[in-house]
Parts: C-alpha cells; sequence; structure tokens
C-alpha cells in the first residue's frame, strides 16, 4: 500500500488577501478553483509550478471573525535556492515572524497567521 502527498488546506479569512500574499512571498499560482453553488465556500488550489503539491485555501462565506490559532504549532516548509534574496524579500514584505540563524532558516506568517518555514536548498 502506498500513500502520496497532494495538498494540505488551511482555512483564510480573506481570500483575496491571502491568494495575493502566497504569489508575491512565494511565487504559488492559483491552479484550480471551486466555487460552491450555494456559495457557501470557495475552494482555491495554489501550486508552486514544479511539483504535483498543493496549498488548499478555503474561504468560508459566514466566517465572521479571523481565525484563532491559539498555540498553533503546524506550519509548511518550502525549500529556496535563493535564500539570501527570499529573506530580503521577505523583509521587505514585513513577514518574517521567526528567525533561527543557528540552524540556518526562518519563518514567515501569513495574513491568517499560518507560519512556513524557509529552508535553504541543500
Amino acid at each position: 500500500m502506498k500513500f502520496n502527498f497532494v495538498h494540505n488546506n488551511i482555512n483564510v479569512f480573506d481570500l483575496e488577501k491571502s491568494i495575493t500574499f502566497y504569489k508575491e512571498a512565494l511565487g504559488f499560482k492559483e491552479v484550480k478553483r471551486h466555487n460552491q453553488v450555494n456559495g457557501e465556500f470557495i475552494l482555491v488550489y495554489l501550486e508552486d509550478g514544479e511539483t504535483n503539491y498543493q496549498l488548499e485555501l478555503t474561504w468560508l462565506r459566514d466566517r465572521k471573525e479571523a481565525y484563532n490559532l491559539g498555540d498553533n504549532e503546524i506550519h509548511m516548509a518550502v525549500r529556496t535556492d535563493e535564500f539570501d534574496a527570499a529573506f530580503e524579500k521577505h523583509k521587505k514584505l514585513n513577514c518574517i515572524c521567526y528567525e533561527n540563524k543557528e540552524m540556518g532558516l526562518y519563518f514567515i506568517s501569513d495574513p491568517d497567521g499560518y507560519w512556513t518555514e524557509i529552508l535553504p536548498s541543500k
């Protein structure tokens, strides 16, 4: 029996703001969208353009307040071949939320507070 990663899902409060963030910060592009017929929710799938792995953003029409992530320690991680340039870009976007120089990595935070770990290519 074999399993393959397909996607991870996060719920977002402002769909367009989140799509813009992931496009600007990580270069992810929208590849698929599902608008529920009754307007109750929208699903947007983002890809990096190199792998088949997707990030699924879920927007819920009836959500009236931002998500409370509590002590959320869950995050995704990405590698970049231009770590120093990525760091400077994220610094300008003011989205770096934690840096660990000893381990050679840092985290960025999206508009809803979800973290993404940024790692250099090995």
